[in-house]
């Protein structure tokens, strides 16, 4: 077979010759010369008889019967044999069909470096003459709506109609999503009432008023990144690209046959972006008339807590929030802050953008300076429990895959990889038809998967959470007494910090963007126990009632709220913590109480991170000598190292 262009390496398809001669044909004659005139027929004074015809009819049967005998001989008539000249077979017809392409990376690169039409001097992004501009009063729904806007994920994806053969209004449980179901690559959506253990919303409790806001989210939806010590898409399509002329794929699977790997890496994705901003069509995605539009995140903190900005006007300031400098980092932030003031940025507030990078430090990053934090046996502890996991779970789906893929020959890894390319496939183009190929209890099985790598990786069953999440609670700690860090011992950047600049002390609103990793590090940090209380997570079987659900904890755009309110009710102000909509309890922080809304005093609560802090050793925990077992001869779920 003739090998097809890589478009990986940019080689272009180009239209063969006959293409060209076909076209011309099709198209009138420009050349001002009379077409010829069409020759009479005679066929229509002919008649031929019915013994005419079935002789005519008779005679093609057989010829082509003696062509077919002289071409294959006599096995072309024997289902399943071949013949001397070796004819395709179902057995060889992998080496036919399968294209040479398929697996290999496809790219489309927009926009163009040097556009032949741009005139910038001719489309300006402002003109003048903008009309009447009087603003209004800020929104602030978190108070004055009787009800809170829930978030329900991602209007613009689409879900297959069948998993695994089933239809979804078929013996599937009414109640399954899809989308909740992909741990870390899920897009966010309100966890909902009670989700947390709390019979609570994120609306102001009775009696109370909303005076400050700490705001940390994750970035949007992103293509995969380029390391995976377990599973990986790139590393299934790189496999079916190369050995593409020893494989065909039927059935379920038969769309693979001309299917080229789409995927980017680390990028934010066009709905990515959208997850963080939809108020502005130049600079976010396509922007959507549609109730979703007014809840994605930088809007929807704006219709929540704009009545915060007040008092940057009060004291005639603007607020400074912060991300970091990695592609999908920076950009999310930016894509939240068009979100949240509106199209264009100047002078409303200011982005800190901290160093990404090793040796730089950054509380958004800590492990960049944390080495015991990037060292394999420590950050990939839950690839023991994940490898061992997919191996039950996926049993049955390798065995009825298999059979679609011959010349090929699947793993419980690449299967893996399949469920992994629909999320991923899903939040980049919309659609995946990987999607298709397993069962609700896969995609349950899935979910844990990736519950169990966040466990042992990034929570509070890795030795080295607590300690990643150090830096901002102590950046956070700062910030609710107005007092500046006085000693730099962990992730904390001393130059950044003790510019009042660069880190302001006195704001009622602070934004921070980060990873999922670290989001995961700092709820095991403050100590939020009730998320551990069913670990150590066992890779047999799926908990029932589980209290560490990535999905609800880490998806994509994850957000955190940290409400700081005064009531009339109690004689303190009040601190209390939602995740994703969900009001979590702050029972294992030490002096907070069970209070019904969440809440517990804000001097309570820094009082026990500052001892929480002291029981931390940056030193011991990122850079000592010590080592832990792989799988379960050492757990933790405090997220600490053993000690010595």
């Amino acid at each position: 077979m003739a090998s097809k262009p890589d478009v990986e390496a940019g080689e272009a398809y180009t239209r063969d010759s006959y293409d060209e001669h076909e076209h011309e044909s099709l198209l009138p004659s420009t050349s001002g010369a009379p077409l010829p005139s069409p020759k009479p027929s005679y066929t229509a004074k002919r008649q031929f008889s019915a013994l005419h015809l079935f002789l005519a009819f008779l005679a093609g049967i057989i010829a082509c019967g003696v062509s077919q005998l002289a071409v294959c001989g006599p096995g072309c008539f024997v289902p399943g044999k071949t013949n001397h000249r070796g004819a395709a077979t179902e057995e060889n017809n992998v080496k036919i069909l399968a294209p040479p392409y398929v697996g290999s990376t496809e790219v489309h690169h927009f926009p163009p470096a040097s556009p032949t039409n741009a005139a910038p001097t001719l489309f300006p992004s402002d003109v003048g003459y903008p009309g009447g501009t009087p603003t209004g009063a800020e929104p602030g729904v978190i108070l004055t709506a009787p009800a809170y806007p829930i978030h329900t994920g991602a209007a613009q994806l689409v879900k297959p109609d069948t998993l695994g053969h089933k239809a979804k209004h078929g013996k599937g449980s009414g109640d399954f999503d899809l989308f909740k179901k992909w741990g870390n690559l899920s897009p966010w959506y309100s966890v909902g009432r009670g989700a947390f253990g709390l019979d609570s919303e994120p609306t102001v409790p009775e009696t109370c008023r909303v005076t400050g806001l700490h705001f940390l989210h994750r970035h949007g939806a992103r293509y995969p990144t380029q390391w995976a010590a377990y599973g990986g898409p790139a590393k299934l399509a790189r496999k079916l690209n190369k050995e593409a002329a020893n494989w065909n794929a039927t059935g379920d699977l038969k769309f693979l046959n001309d299917w080229t790997y789409k995927l980017g890496e680390e990028l934010l994705t066009p709905f990515g972006r959208q997850q963080l901003c939809k108020d502005h069509p130049l600079l976010c995605s396509s922007a959507l008339n549609s109730l979703e539009t007014l809840d994605d995140l930088g809007i929807s903190m704006r219709m929540k807590y704009g009545f915060l900005l007040k008092n940057f006007t009060e004291s005639n300031t603007i607020p400074v929030f912060r991300t970091e400098s990695q592609d999908r980092m920076l950009y999310s932030a930016l894509n939240f802050a068009i979100g949240f003031f509106g199209y264009p940025l100047d002078g409303k507030y200011q982005q800190s953008i901290t160093i990404e990078a090793p040796g730089f430090n950054n509380t958004l990053a800590p492990y960049d300076t944390c080495p015991n934090a990037v060292a394999h046996d420590k950050m990939d502890r839950g690839v023991y429990y994940v490898k061992r996991w997919a191996a039950i779970y996926l049993e049955e789906a390798l065995a009825r895959l298999q059979p679609h893929l011959k010349g090929y020959d699947l793993n419980i890894e690449e299967v893996y990889i399949m469920q992994q390319m629909c999320a991923y496939e899903t939040v980049a183009i919309g659609y995946s038809k990987f999607c298709e190929l397993f069962t609700e209890k896969e995609w349950e099985g899935f979910n844990y998967a990736l519950d169990l790598s966040f466990w042992y990786g990034s929570a509070f069953g890795s030795p080295v959470a607590r300690v990643q999440g150090y830096g901002w609670i102590k950046e956070l700690i700062a910030r609710l007494t107005h007092t500046p860090i006085t000693e730099h011992n962990s992730s904390t950047n001393s130059t950044l910090d003790n510019d009042p600049t660069t880190f302001p002390l006195n704001q009622s609103l602070y934004v921070d963007a980060t990873h999922e990793v670290v989001v995961l590090n700092i709820i095991t940090a403050l100590n939020l126990t009730n998320f551990a209380a069913s670990g150590p997570l066992p890779y047999t079987h799926i908990p029932e009632n589980r209290s560490f659900e990535v999905s609800k904890l880490a998806p994509f755009a994850t957000n955190m709220q940290f409400q700081l309110l005064e009531c009339t009710s109690v004689p303190e102000p009040q601190i209390r913590i939602i995740i994703n909509d969900g009001v979590t309890p702050l029972t294992g922080i030490k002096g907070c109480p069970e209070q019904r809304d969440g809440m517990c005093p804000v001097d309570t609560f820094v009082k026990a991170q500052t001892e929480l802090l002291l029981e931390t050793d940056w030193e011991y925990d990122c850079h000592g000598d010590w080592t832990v077992p792989e799988g379960p001869a050492w757990n933790t779920t405090n997220g600490s190292p053993p000690k010595l």
